[in-house]
């Protein structure tokens, strides 16, 4: 039985990472010449690094399948970016970043690595600083912070609601100097389809071109995956429709553990889902939380004549509003972290209360806020703050200027006025915790062979923080993975160039061959997309926001099932040498009906609620999760073949640093 050696350093935690990298071994610059990285994905975790590893010397490949890096899912992120800088003087640490995070997972993540990512987020907000990322800043000209969910302090760096693009153009930015200089060979429009293992290591990937349908083999002397999460398993959900788990999921075919599958971040504040017609859904961000107010009718008759149209939100007196999330969780209030939100607003939709035709939506609504700013704003002018129109007036224009493309999205997508009537939001798959496992270097169970980013499942535990994502990414990419590299391509200087001409390459190559040759000539009955949704709805009804034992034992046979019909009745017109979308997404969706059987696996075996997973059988009187030592430990999971053969190896997350303790919120 295979053992997890997580080789976290010994000694304190607040020197830790100092002192490991004071002693790992290093590959120095004109022997770095001779070395050659493959990074996959070309988000914030796979821009950074493929930046930051040329830089450095190394010779770089880089891929993306969409048609430029600048079109990474990373862009799609709206609220920030934590870190540890304490300019609001509100007492914030990084050891105070360090205990939110891990009691934000709810103490199933690596304390160690945790402890290594709140140590340097500060270096990142002055890299990307650097970078001339326009960060938001306060009167003084400081940059400015706001607060998320989970947290007392104020820690969270913005550029308006747009921080992924603004991040990803800096990441951006650094990775074309490489490209020009020649140090980073980009391969746009490439897949990564299988990855190549020699002698233990891994050597290389087959990506296809995604334009020609032409399989390529390329070789290098490590890889590195940055190629994000897999909340599309779910069909529905807040990533971009081409985000896929098929990297990580080849890579665990090949030896690589995968890790707590079954942690998916339901985050509470997305647009509805208004009908089947829908392929992804638009999240709003968390950001809107600190100046939103959450709530739902109190009177079941208000609810019904909102859903028929007889009564507007605004017409709804202050005393008849239920601030659910206030008067439940009075210490932190709306700013809870995201599953506690997110199950909050389920279990009022599930009474009864849901304000939309579907039932499933509760109200973010800015009047409060707009009054307060626009008072405030009045005061600052010396202007009358008992005009009402004018304080209104004054505090939109500052609404505006802190969320005003947030706003913007959702009148266009939903043809209502946020700024006059309140937002309609329901929880929606937006973060998944899980990935490939990886040790203190981030290097998988296969030499070689890393994960960085989402890609992996090392910092967030059972629940990701809000704007702890971009933070991760930079992190890996930027201060982690450049260090943690070096010390195991240091035994490789003298390896020289690793040939594609080998059986291995060629076996990996004729696999790929085989599975795009069996779908292009499969002449089934139904599209992929059919077989996608009805993934994603036995995914959301059994294995969603809330599990039981019966509906996890269900999801498993019907996924099985499914994927059985999927590989019989799929359609995938075209042929393969050629642009082919249709095959592209079914090669992925394939992966998606394993992984799905292996996530409902997952969560049948933690027979506790924490975080974001949620088991009915286990909480509290009040209704809250209700976590349980024993299953104090990251799962990570070994291929045999089947989904339901896959062997679990436990690792013990211990924590010397922090207590474990009750995570309230109230």
């Amino acid at each position: 039985m295979a053992i997890l050696d997580s080789k976290v350093p010994k000694g304190p935690i607040k020197t830790k990472w100092t002192d490991y990298k004071n002693k790992i071994n290093l590959v120095n610059p004109a022997n770095k010449r001779l070395i050659d990285v493959i990074v996959v994905g070309t988000g914030l975790a796979g821009g950074s690094a493929a930046a930051t590893l040329a830089e450095l010397g190394y010779n770089v490949k880089a891929f993306a399948f969409q048609d430029s890096p600048r079109r990474a899912h990373s862009i799609a992120a709206q609220g920030g970016i934590n870190a540890a800088k304490n300019y609001q003087g509100d007492g914030d640490s990084t050891y105070r970043l360090f205990y939110d995070t891990v009691k934000g997972g709810d103490y199933r993540s690596r304390e160690a690595n945790v402890y290594r990512l709140a140590e340097v987020s500060a270096n990142i907000i002055d890299q990307c600083v650097a970078q001339g990322v326009p960060f938001a800043r306060d009167y003084g000209g400081l940059l400015d912070n706001r607060s998320f969910g989970g947290v007392l302090v104020s820690r969270t760096f913005y550029a308006k609601g747009q921080t992924g693009q603004q991040l990803l153009l800096g990441a951006y930015s650094a990775l074309n100097r490489q490209i020009g200089r020649g140090k980073v060979k980009m391969y746009n429009r490439h897949e990564m389809m299988d990855v190549v293992i020699v002698d233990g290591k891994a050597r290389g990937i087959i990506a296809r071109n995604l334009v020609t349908g032409e399989l390529e083999k390329h070789s290098a002397h490590a890889v590195v995956l940055g190629t994000g999460g897999y909340g599309n398993v779910f069909f529905l959900s807040t990533n971009a429709m081409g985000s896929n788990v098929s990297a990580a999921w080849k890579a665990h075919k090949k030896g690589a553990f995968f890790a707590n599958p079954c942690y998916t971040q339901i985050h509470p504040t997305c647009i509805p889902v208004s009908g089947d017609h829908q392929s992804k859904l638009t999240l709003m961000s968390e950001s809107l939380r600190n100046d939103g107010r959450i709530w739902v009718p109190k009177k079941m008759e208000d609810v019904e004549a909102i859903r028929a149209g007889k009564l507007k939100p605004t017409q709804i007196a202050e005393e008849d509003r239920d601030y659910y999330l206030e008067r439940r969780y009075p210490a932190f209030g709306n700013l809870v972290p995201r599953d506690v939100a997110s199950r909050a607003a389920k279990e009022r939709c599930d009474a009864g209360y849901g304000v939309n035709a579907t039932g499933e939506a509760v109200y973010l609504d800015f009047s409060s806020a707009i009054q307060r700013y626009g008072k405030e704003q009045a005061t600052v002018k010396h202007l009358n703050v008992n005009d009402k129109a004018l304080v209104t007036k004054l505090g939109k224009e500052v609404v505006k200027a802190k969320y005003g493309n947030l706003f913007q999205m959702y009148e266009k997508i939903v043809d209502e006025n946020p700024y006059e009537t309140p937002m309609m939001i329901y929880p929606a798959v937006h973060y998944t915790m899980g990935g490939l496992w990886v040790d203190y270097n981030l290097m998988t169970t296969v030499p070689g062979l890393y994960a960085i980013g989402e890609a992996n499942f090392s910092d967030h535990g059972a629940n990701r923080l809000g704007a702890s994502a971009l933070m991760q990414g930079l992190a890996d990419g930027y201060f982690v993975l450049p260090y943690t590299i070096g010390d195991y391509l240091s035994q490789d200087i003298r390896t020289g160039a690793i040939s594609t001409e080998t059986k291995e390459f060629d076996e990996a190559l004729k696999s790929v061959e085989d599975q795009i040759n069996k779908f292009v000539n499969n002449n089934g009955s139904q599209s992929v997309d059919y077989f996608h949704k009805k993934l994603g709805k036995i995914m959301w009804n059994k294995v969603g926001m809330a599990r039981n034992e019966q509906g996890l034992k269900e999801a498993i046979e019907e996924i099985s099932a499914l994927r059985a019909e999927f590989h019989k009745e799929v359609r995938v017109p075209g042929g393969a040498n050629e642009f082919n979308e249709e095959l592209a997404k079914a090669c992925r969706v394939a992966d998606f009906l394993e992984l799905g059987e292996l996530f409902a696996k997952d969560a049948l075996l933690r027979e506790e609620s924490c975080g974001g997973h949620f088991r009915e059988e286990y909480q509290t009187e009040e209704g809250e999760a209700m976590r349980r030592p024993e299953f104090q430990y990251a799962a990570a999971w070994e291929f045999k073949g089947e989904p339901k053969d896959a062997v679990m190896h436990k690792e013990d997350l211990v924590f010397e640093d922090i207590e474990v303790k009750e995570r309230s919120y109230k």
